[in-house]
């Protein structure tokens, strides 16, 4: 195996990460202005707010192992610039995430406040990559507004690799959700990337993913919000992440219309974005302007806008209709229990927070109004395997996603339906098309490491001291990249010990990856010539 690529595209990921310490390092100036005794001293340059100093040198220590590692393979070695093979590929996506994990702990380590060790540092960035959520910090309204938006930024940035992950990486490498994607979708989207070239893939993903990000500040700064506040939830909210500039999440917000923003755009940013992809193109068409490069040309309108063709381009999607069905199911036995026995005074509000909780957790976002594992009855149990459904395959959502469970329940009736006609062909079909047997395979295969996965991390979790309830909701909140759990992580993970933290972690990367992609790295055919 050749790693020389592995680690020149490495490298050049490390130096292009390390230039965002700059926005937060920016923030940290602009909010530390107004209190700074002289603003154009050396002092206010170090500090800003209290945190600058760390993101300086986050940024040159990043910045320079990137360097270190990209400078010897620029040329690609003895071999020369070559293309990435699959087993490269897996190599490159493993060490971006746990490259870019570590490397986003640098700040938090260094900062003064928190100034965090390394396993709680480690921690608290790979759960803003992964867009898990779960948070050791306590006290984040006394933070410096420069770490806040750090942690945010984290999350965006992690949403937005997880699309182009979903979307143009794995397929190649034959693993992921948008396997099962392609299996069901009539079309050109059944190749291996929605465009001719990845480049030109993720940089439409990136236009749709920041037209999204810009509707929802805009709708949380009209609904209330502060301006920073604004922009910082809009990146945890369409990222499915979860984190909050404030201990008490969204409820530190007294605005009703606040929750429904969240509720509208958490519910968008969990449908694939192969599907936005495709709405997207249809309304660009149709538009007298279009993007060349980065650029904005007007030319002539292609075609008529039909708003019914995009809104049919969704209902007649499979994994979509599956997505709003269950939620809609899970919403209603949630706003009636909690109203039928009587946990809010006014109905109004248990529609309202009932209906929040259920596609904050079931999308995995993970935000909270008050707390849900108090809830009365199987609320709060109901509500965590509810996230291991999670989001569409292709979205920023985690879990095992609905099209895997779709497909799970199809091949089940049609084992039961087997008993009748031992004898009958029936196809498992998603939209009208049969699915191929290799992919309803994949999917067992799939579920049963989850299984194994999931059973083992459990037992190592009670093994380092954790309660039965505890080590369960911990695990299915990291490997389903949830956030909030129950017990004794159902507002944070800052009293559970090293050892727990750890397996979250390797919880955390190996959900946000799909499983495989890392499992397949520990096996010896993979590093055999």
């Amino acid at each position: 195996m050749n790693l020389s690529p592995v680690q020149r595209i490495l490298g050049a990921l490390l130096m292009a990460f390390s230039f965002f310490m700059l926005p937060p390092l920016a923030v940290s100036y602009i909010y530390g202005y107004a209190t700074a005794p002289d603003p154009w001293s050396l002092q206010f340059l170090i500090r800003g707010d209290g945190a600058a100093r760390a993101f300086i040198i986050a940024f040159a220590a990043i910045f320079l192992t990137g360097v270190t590692l990209w400078y010897p393979a620029r040329s690609g070695g003895r071999h020369g610039k070559q293309d990435l093979k699959i087993r490269d590929g897996f190599l490159v996506v493993s060490a971006f995430w746990l490259g870019l994990g570590t490397a986003g702990a640098v700040p938090l380590m260094v900062a003064e406040s928190p100034h965090m060790p390394l396993t709680d540092a480690v921690f608290e960035s790979i759960s803003g990559l992964t867009t898990t959520g779960a948070t050791v910090l306590i006290g984040l309204d006394d933070l410096p507004q420069s770490i806040l938006f750090y942690r945010q930024q984290l999350q965006w940035l992690g949403g937005m690799g997880i699309i182009v992950l979903a979307v143009a990486i794995l397929p190649m490498l034959g693993i992921g959700g948008m396997q099962l994607y392609r299996a069901e979708t009539p079309g050109p989207v059944k190749d291996s990337k929605l465009t001719p070239r990845i480049a030109k893939t993720a940089k439409a993903l990136w236009i749709i993913y920041l037209i999204i990000t810009i509707a929802c500040a805009l709708c949380y700064w009209l609904a209330g919000m502060g301006v920073f506040d604004a922009i910082s939830h809009s990146f945890s909210t369409v990222a499915i992440g979860g984190f909050s500039t404030h201990d008490a999440s969204i409820g530190f917000f007294e605005q009703p219309a606040i929750q429904y923003v969240a509720i509208v755009f958490m519910l968008i940013a969990g449908v694939n974005f192969s599907l936005h992809f495709i709405a997207w193109e249809r309304v660009r068409l149709s538009l007298p302007l279009e993007i060349r490069g980065w650029r904005l040309r007007v030319r002539a309108r292609r075609r008529p806008f039909v708003p019914g063709a995009v809104v049919a381009h969704y209902r007649t999607d499979s994994e979509f209709k599956a997505y709003i069905r269950i939620l809609l199911v899970l919403a209603l036995i949630t706003i009636g229990y909690l109203h039928f026995v009587g946990a809010f005074s006014d109905w109004r509000e248990a529609f309202r927070k009932g209906l929040f909780h259920v596609v904050s957790i079931g999308t995995t976002t993970g935000f909270t109004t008050d707390s849900p594992s108090a809830w009365p009855g199987a609320l709060p149990v109901m509500l965590i395997f509810a996230s291991f459904i999670g989001g569409c395959a292709g979205s920023t959502g985690g879990g095992m996603k609905v099209i895997r469970w779709v497909l799970i329940f199809k091949q089940g009736y049609r084992e039961l339906i087997r008993l009748l006609h031992p004898n009958a062909e029936i196809p498992v079909k998603l939209s009208g098309r049969a699915v191929p047997s290799r992919v309803v395979e994949a999917v067992w295969g799939f579920f049963a490491a989850y299984v194994v996965v999931f059973a083992m991390m459990l037992t190592v979790l009670m093994f380092a001291g954790l309660d039965q309830v505890t080590a369960f909701s911990a695990v299915a909140a990291s490997l389903n990249n949830l956030g909030p759990g129950l017990g004794e992580v159902a507002n944070n993970y800052a009293s559970i010990g090293p050892v727990a933290k750890w397996v979250c972690v390797l919880a955390m990367v190996m959900g946000r990856l799909e499983i495989f992609t890392l499992l397949v790295l520990i096996t010896g055919e993979f590093w055999r010539k």
